[in-house]
């Protein structure tokens, strides 16, 4: 049934390339906040839920092992954008954003808007619903 397939319908070499081309476009109008396309992602989940966040909640929001969470929370703490404290027990380690973190994702912001809008309107938005909906059921059909 499967025989047919050629190396270029393969669906992770097809997303992963999807994932440059965006990644390049979100890097290019994030250049001018200082934030990576990652970064603004991180610091965008964190300032959303305003009492902070636990790694191990953030992990599984970002679908991220906590080994590369924590490599990858470690610059934004280092520049002063977030803060990484202790949680109700030692176990537990509670991130929040900084002021300084704040600031940067008010400039970063209308820049990821652009490139997100821009997205939606070439696709139209019924498109992009359906775009949503077929990531998320993918996500959840490999998991």
């Amino acid at each position: 049934m499967y025989e047919d397939l050629k190396p270029e319908d393969c669906a992770c070499a097809l997303l992963r390339s999807a994932s440059r081309s965006l990644t390049r476009a979100y890097e290019t109008a994030l250049k001018p906040s200082g934030l990576s396309t990652s970064q603004f992602t991180l610091l965008s989940v964190i300032q959303y839920h305003k009492k902070g966040l636990a790694i191990t909640k953030l992990a599984e929001v970002m679908n991220l092992d906590r080994t590369t969470l924590t490599r990858n929370l470690a610059p934004l703490e280092r520049d002063g954008l977030l803060s990484i404290k202790g949680g109700e027990d030692q176990r537990t380690k509670l991130i929040t954003i900084a002021k300084r973190g704040s600031g940067r994702l008010k400039i970063a912001t209308p820049l990821w808007q652009a490139v997100q809008g821009g997205l939606i309107e070439k696709l139209g938005p019924k498109k992009w619903a359906r775009v949503e909906a077929l990531l998320a059921d993918l996500s959840k059909a490999v998991a």
